[in-house]
This record gives structure tokens, C-alpha cells and sequence, in this order.
């Protein structure tokens, strides 16, 4: 556990343009955390290989926001891909998007009024076919997400 891996340098201009910054777990070092917040405001959930300085920092096991009158809940491991849409929708009932991380791998779906957004990682793409990263898109009460590889 506890292993840091260094942002690739084309995940930089995304960061520093970011209004807003969703980390769905696994950050592994407190520092990047820290490094992120200097661009935008951080929201962050606690993921397993996770040590409790993340927790230290702010990181809660679900976490529910709203940026520009969009609901956005997020959790590290949304369970099996079967029902995942149902069970999310239970957890998260006022959320009209649930960003999730854990397998690593992509995933960008919108179906009856519920987007769930997987950026997969841009540091370990573990069996995903490539690191990654995802950004929302957010302007007058709609939203759109595109999750790219880095």
C-alpha cells in the first residue's frame, strides 16, 4: 500500500483549468492532495489502498456535492457492475451523477437520469486498456462527462 505514482505531465492542463476537483480514492499520499487544492477546491473519498493520513486530510467514505446546481455523489467501490445503477441510485437518491473508482477502468454511462462516471486512473491503469482521466462538464443545469486517456 501507499505507493505513489507521479501525474503524467498531459493530466496537468486539465488540473489547472479544473473549477473543481473529484478524487474517487486511492490517492496512496496526502501530498497530492494537498498539490491538487492549490488549483481548485478538492473533494475526495476514501479508497482502499488508502492510508488514514487521507482520511486526516478531509477524505469520508461517500461524499455528496453540488457544483453549478448538479448533485454529485461519490464512493471509491460502487460494488459489481450487475444492479450497480440500482444500488447507486439507492445511495445517492438526490445525485444526478455518481463518480466512482476502485477497478480503474473507464466507465461513462448516462441512462434514466443517473450518469455514472469511472475516470479510471491516470497514474495506474491497472487492466484498464490506459491511463486515465475524467472531466464533467457543467453549464446550466446540464451535464455531460468525458473520461480520456492521459
Amino acid at each position: 500500500m501507499g505507493m505513489s505514482r507521479t501525474l503524467p505531465p498531459s493530466a496537468w492542463p486539465y488540473i489547472e483549468t479544473a473549477d473543481h476537483i473529484l478524487h474517487a480514492g486511492d490517492v496512496c499520499d496526502a501530498a497530492v492532495l494537498h498539490e491538487l487544492r492549490a488549483f481548485a477546491p478538492v473533494t475526495v473519498v476514501m479508497g482502499n489502498c488508502d492510508p488514514m493520513s487521507i482520511r486526516d486530510w478531509g477524505a469520508t467514505d461517500k461524499a455528496e456535492v453540488e457544483l453549478g446546481d448538479i448533485g454529485i455523489g461519490m464512493i471509491h467501490d460502487s460494488g459489481p457492475r450487475e444492479g450497480r445503477r440500482k444500488r447507486m441510485r439507492k445511495l445517492f437518491p438526490k445525485s444526478r451523477v455518481v463518480v466512482f473508482g476502485h477497478s480503474h477502468i473507464p466507465f461513462n454511462e448516462d441512462e434514466d437520469g443517473l450518469l455514472l462516471v469511472n475516470p479510471g486512473s491516470p497514474t495506474w491503469k491497472r487492466t484498464a486498456p490506459f491511463p486515465s482521466m475524467g472531466i464533467l462538464w457543467i453549464e446550466a443545469g446540464e451535464v455531460e462527462a468525458e473520461v480520456f486517456p492521459v
